[in-house]
């Protein structure tokens, strides 16, 4: 259900709605911003990490290559609010006859557990990367209750009876070239043809004819394959996919021989694991915007801010109304998270994705409170959940 009444009587531009409380630390306002384009309209979620009754966590579909509507998303998982999250593998016209994945460009993480790691930067869906950014990039709550931005690795092997390899993916839409990467049940039944497309600096690239497939069960290879395949992983299962150097490591592979698997995401600024974490791009830095922001294309927009030392979570939605719709540029979300407190500041998946889900005071039902851009939701991978009750 759209809340398009929620745009009436809004607050003339460059003031402030009167905030509105949730739930206990949860808080939602909107306001217009004069923007370089035209007047933009925001709605906003500010988050009080320190109390105990709020919580942050990842809402996804139950699987990484799958797709729901924010407000969908919120409602199966008793959120109080939510916001869309990660670009993800939205189309693949450059493809003829490959499936679109649905799964998210950068890493993941839910309820602690990692779900999937980053595709090379050249394969990635959205606009383009600010200079010194990555798909590594993160924004996510750790076990401690903070707020940080971070960058996200992944760390793995597979030991076969002849050597150990490199893993070179999980549960990515994208593989590296030359390389292996591993399929779990995470993954989901879409096909995993997707990962084998494509280059690390070109996304539209065709996609490899030098691919093998291995299916690994309680350790051991059960089947194999000269293409990769689709359908549900079985849990205890581990679905190997490799392209050019890493097929044809994969080929000397028989039925029964022993396969260990091993892989973990590992966090370049902080030893404290991740309780929830999801891929985008930094646009803010200890306070100051990123150089090369883009300060020319404006668009409809969604971002994440930190401040009080991690303490605080904004959430920022544009409305995609059409008297709204001109946005902002990058560079002005970098300003206006600034405007609003923020220490640093990420970027999250924008346009027709952009949504802002969330329930009205007294009630458990979840409504969209912005407009998006196409007139409904667009059914994305992942989003941001705030909770009460949390769980982190």
């Amino acid at each position: 259900m759209l809340a398009g009444a929620a745009l009436a009587g809004a607050a003339p531009a460059g003031a402030a709605s009167k905030a509105v409380e949730l739930a206990p630390g949860i808080e939602y306002t909107r306001f217009d911003i004069d923007a370089a384009q035209g007047v933009a309209h925001a709605h906003v979620l500010s988050v009080n990490l320190r109390s105990r009754q709020v919580g942050v966590g990842l809402l996804y579909p139950g699987k990484v290559a799958a797709r729901a509507t924010v407000s969908q998303l919120a409602t199966s998982a008793g959120a109080v609010a939510g916001v869309n999250g990660d670009f993800f593998n939205i189309t693949e016209t450059q493809h003829p006859g490959v499936a679109a994945t649905g799964a998210s460009v950068g890493p993941a993480i839910a309820r602690g557990r990692a779900l999937k790691a980053a595709v090379p930067n050249g394969q990635r869906f959205g606009p383009a990367l600010p200079p010194g950014t990555s798909t590594k990039d993160v924004l996510g709550v750790t076990a401690d209750g903070r707020a940080r931005l971070d960058s996200i690795a992944l760390a793995g092997s597979v030991t076969t009876p002849e050597s150990d390899l490199p893993l070179g993916g999980l549960n990515q839409y994208a593989l590296p070239v030359g390389s292996v990467g591993a399929f779990t049940s995470d993954w989901g039944s879409v096909s995993r043809m997707r990962a084998v497309c494509g280059t690390d600096t070109d996304r539209a690239a065709p996609c490899s004819t030098d691919t093998h497939e291995v299916r690994i069960a309680d350790g051991r290879v059960v089947a194999s394959a000269a293409t990769p395949g689709s359908g549900a992983i079985e849990p205890r299962t581990t679905v190997l996919v490799g392209r050019e150097a890493g097929a044809q490591r994969l080929r000397k592979l028989s039925p029964g021989d022993a396969v260990k698997v091993r892989h973990r995401l590992v966090a370049s600024s902080t030893r404290i694991p991740y309780a929830f974490a999801v891929g985008g791009y930094p646009v803010l830095r200890s306070g100051r915007p990123l150089p090369g922001l883009d300060d020319t294309t404006s668009a409809v927009r969604t971002a994440a801010g930190i401040a009080d030392g991690g303490h605080r979570l904004l959430l920022l939605a544009l409305d995609g109304a059409p008297a709204y719709r001109t946005g902002l540029t990058i560079a002005e979300v970098a300003a206006m998270m600034r405007k609003l407190g923020s220490v640093d500041a990420f970027s999250l998946d924008g346009g027709g994705s952009t949504t802002l889900a969330a329930r009205t005071p007294g009630t458990t039902e979840v409504t969209v409170r912005n407009h998006p851009t196409a007139g409904t939701e667009r059914p994305v991978p992942n989003a941001i959940g705030l909770f009460t009750n949390p769980w982190r």
